[in-house]
């Protein structure tokens, strides 16, 4: 079954059989009667910073009281460490869900592939792609293969009591991102890398609520943790869930696919599935970016220049190499 605010926005899955149900956060009760006969549940974030984690400890007594056998939880790339407003909330998530009693699954999301290829009309007109990222790398994957990697630990045995950091294995920085868009277009797009508090000004001209912004632009700083709280790194994630999903794929265990993002992006190598039984440690920090309205979906927008972004990305890469 699938539960949502708006049932018409569900529309397309009751189309295939799919049983419907009302639910807000914000209502308990309501929560409750939703989650009744449900045996696994997959919680995914609300798009408030706020209300974040009493929606989630909401939801999270509701299917407990319902009987769910398994919770499964979206979060947040290194939420045990990376010091900003959404790796907060988050980090008190995971340890109200592991508190709970019931088998839990935490799935730390990387960015999302289609946070870009939502906006690429957005920067042909523009002819720039916006961020304060610097030479940060993001290890970006689509909704699908996130989406692929929760349906694998919510049907498949021995995944309870892990957290997995999830990202795509081609990373990139929107300087590539922007040459990638050139090359298919054939139109000149370039990257603007702006100062912190400037991109946050430019964030709100736009419309963005204060509370996006301000997690937007500490995403960007990459600020952290001090390095003596962060604990031990993932291990390897079963390949169970790495098959799931082709761009999400197991560390090699060798130390060469450790976390550099305090958030989304990374400096370094792109970030890969891992697990750890509790929690993972994270490297030096990058910086992140800002999170677009994602189309991931019939009723969002096409979503098949995913693969192609990614090839286009790799061949940029490759060609500026030998360049160089």
């Amino acid at each position: 079954m699938a539960t949502g605010r708006d049932t018409d926005r569900l529309a397309d899955l009751a189309e295939r059989g799919v049983q419907v149900r009302q639910a807000d956060s914000a209502d308990s009760a309501g929560l409750h009667e939703a989650f009744k006969g449900a045996r696994k549940v997959l919680l995914v974030s609300t798009t408030t910073v706020v209300e974040r984690f009493d929606n989630r400890t909401r939801a999270i007594d509701a299917a407990k009281r319902a009987g769910a056998q398994r919770i499964a939880s979206t979060s947040t790339l290194n939420a045990h460490s990376a010091n900003m407003i959404l790796a907060d909330a988050h980090s008190k998530t995971e340890r109200y869900l592991r508190d709970s009693g019931v088998p839990w699954v935490v799935l730390r999301n990387g960015w999302y592939l289609d946070n870009y290829t939502s906006r690429v009309p957005l920067y042909l007109q523009t002819g720039a792609v916006p961020g304060s990222a610097g030479t940060g790398r993001v290890s970006a994957a689509s909704r699908r293969d996130y989406a692929e990697a929760a349906a694998t630990v919510l049907t498949s045995e021995g995944h309870a009591g892990s957290v997995y950091e999830l990202g795509g294995d081609t990373a990139f920085t929107l300087a590539e991102l922007a040459a990638a868009l050139s090359t298919a277009s054939g139109q000149g797009v370039v990257c603007h890398d702006l100062p912190v508090e400037q991109y946050r000004s430019a964030l709100l001209g736009a419309g963005l609520p204060a509370e996006m912004a301000v997690a937007a632009t500490e995403g960007a700083s990459g600020r952290t943790r001090p390095r003596r709280h962060r604990p031990r790194r993932h291990r390897p994630a079963p390949a169970a869930v790495a098959g799931a999903a082709p761009l999400l794929r197991p560390s090699r265990g060798d130390g060469r696919a450790r976390a550099r993002g305090a958030a989304w992006w990374s400096r370094g190598r792109a970030l890969r599935l891992r697990r750890s039984r509790r929690s993972g440690r994270s490297g030096r920090s990058g910086r992140s970016g800002q999170s677009a309205r994602s189309a991931r979906s019939a009723r969002c927008g096409d979503t098949r220049h995913d693969d192609d972004l990614i090839g286009l990305l790799g061949r940029t890469r490759s060609d500026a190499a030998r360049q160089g």
